[in-house]
């Protein structure tokens, strides 16, 4: 039985031993880049609004009801145009009684003009006394004045006629709308906005940390998110003297110089700073996606001189659309993998597949 057992294990490891060693899987293709000069510092790109400059609340002098609206949102108006109506009943009554008031006063200091001078003449034949001819002329003065006050007052209905019509205080483009035909309102209710739609500017919010990017006056690039080919060209208008208290940024309103009909407002703007003005740290850009995390810490697949995988830590700066600024850790000329980092382990043999420099 010892010889039989023995024989089968000896069988065994004889077959072991003719049994092929499987080959090694071969290297995973891996997409590289080569890392590149140092990177100038990023400039700044922010992020805002196409705002008008001059934007008009606008409402009725005088309280009524409104019985036309003869615009609507989005509609373009002319200086002068009229806007909306009241009713005039109340203030045509108004006019007419004022003019009545000044007919009477006139009669009146017509009469006192004829008492008078008919006084006068008395007093040189000595009829009247010198007081009663003072009583006369004092009588003409005051309805003078009075004629005076009412023509004024006259003067002030009539211009309320003429406020029962809103009209346009700019050209422009009407952004807003808050009453409408069959509303009481009274004198100073916003009844709509117009937009200047020839000065058009972007607002955006500058962080705390990178206002020294910001000068007044400086020239900065525009893209729009719906057309990012066409470039605009814009200066620093407007810089906030303090911070929002919210979000502890600085609002900064940009002037674009060359606007056209693609500019809306309330599109979204990109505006980038002139990088001359930058004071970030230099560095290496490299794709967003060639940037892992592990233990709390920023990691870059590195391609070695014998094509194997190896994580190093580094420092990154800015993020933007471009990718992300690498402060240190890279060397230039040397190869990292920009595409799935996440799936890679030290040591790990691969095909480099060079990407062309961002």
């Amino acid at each position: 039985m010892k010889i039989k057992h023995l024989g089968f294990v000896l069988l065994t490891l004889l077959t072991a031993c003719d049994k092929s060693v499987e080959p090694p899987p071969p290297p995973r293709p891996a997409l590289v880049m080569l890392v590149g000069a140092k990177a100038a510092a990023d400039a700044m790109s922010l992020v805002g609004e196409i705002r008008p400059r001059y934007e008009s609340s606008q409402g009725f002098r005088i309280d009524g009801k409104i019985i036309e609206r003869k615009v609507d949102v989005g509609a373009t108006v002319k200086k002068g145009q009229v806007i909306a109506r009241l009713d005039p009943a109340d203030t045509d009554l108004g006019a007419a009684a004022a003019q009545a008031d000044v007919r009477a006063a006139e009669a009146n200091r017509s009469l006192a003009a004829a008492e008078l001078a008919r006084y006068r003449q008395l007093f040189t034949k000595r009829f009247v006394s010198a007081s009663a001819l003072d009583i006369k002329g004092a009588e003409l003065k005051t309805a003078t004045a009075h004629l005076a006050q009412v023509k004024a007052q006259a003067n002030v209905s009539g211009n309320q006629t003429k406020y029962t019509n809103l009209t346009a205080d700019r050209d422009g483009i009407i952004t807003m709308i808050h009453a409408e035909p069959g509303q009481v309102v009274e004198s100073g209710d916003l009844v709509v906005q117009i937009a200047d739609t020839q000065a058009i500017e972007v607002l955006v919010a500058a962080p705390e940390s990178r206002m020294a990017e910001v000068q007044l006056k400086a020239g900065v690039t525009v893209k729009l998110w719906a057309d990012r080919q066409k470039i605009y060209s814009g200066i620093v208008r407007e810089i906030s003297p303090s911070a929002d208290s919210a979000t502890r940024a600085f609002n900064v309103r940009v002037a674009i110089q060359d606007p056209d009909a693609a500019l809306k407002l309330g599109m979204t703007a990109r505006v980038k700073f002139n990088p001359q003005n930058a004071q970030g740290d230099s560095g290496f850009l490299i794709p967003s996606a060639a940037l892992t995390e592990s233990d709390g810490k920023k990691i870059v697949w590195v391609i070695d001189a014998n094509n194997k995988a190896q994580p190093r830590a580094v420092e990154a700066g800015q993020f933007g659309e471009d990718g992300i600024l690498i402060i240190s850790g890279l060397q230039a000329d040397e190869k990292i993998a920009v595409a799935g980092v996440h799936t890679l382990i030290k040591d790990q043999q691969v095909k480099p597949v060079v990407e062309a420099e961002p």
